[in-house]
């Protein structure tokens, strides 16, 4: 397995998940951690990431490609399983699944609702297409995001207590 070897803001937000400080986490997989995502555009809202593990440098892979098979596995699994979870609370129609690691060269998963009230035009881009999530609202697990981010957890622990 091989990561970058400085910090970038993956590895800094599972650094600081690890610390107990980040309260968009959801839950421990077997993988790494399931968060609520930064950005929730007003008409995908239930937006979601996976980040793994860190390696023992302290940084995050770089891409599924630096995983073992077992890992890589593991880690889709994962991502597929948060989808479930995803589409249980919030009704949604389906899961867009990225992983791109372009912007930011640190393997992480997206799972992105998708939703039939979506305007048909929007809905049927890609996500990063449709919407501008740089200028989305900052998701708050604390505040707005309180009932989404309970039910998101306890969807997911359920699911995790049945596959696990």
């Amino acid at each position: 397995m091989t990561s970058s070897s400085t910090p970038g803001p993956i590895s800094a937000r599972v650094q600081r998940i690890l610390d107990g400080s980040d309260p968009e986490l959801l839950a421990e997989m077997p993988s790494g951690y399931a968060i609520l995502g930064k950005y929730q555009p007003g008409p995908i809202t239930g937006c979601c990431m996976l980040l793994p593990r860190l390696a023992e440098n302290g940084c995050v892979v770089s891409s599924p490609n630096d995983l073992g098979h077992d890992e890589r596995a593991q880690f889709f699994s994962d991502l597929v399983l948060l989808g479930d979870a995803i589409l249980s609370v919030t009704g949604a129609e389906r899961i867009n699944y990225l992983v791109l690691c372009n912007q930011v060269p640190e393997l992480h998963g997206h799972c992105v609702p998708r939703f039939a009230t979506e305007d048909k035009a929007l809905r049927n881009q890609g996500p990063f297409e449709a919407y501008d999530f740089g200028n989305a609202r900052v998701a708050d697990a604390r505040g707005q995001d309180r009932e989404l981010h309970t039910q998101l957890r306890e969807a997911l622990q359920r699911l995790l207590a049945r596959h696990l």
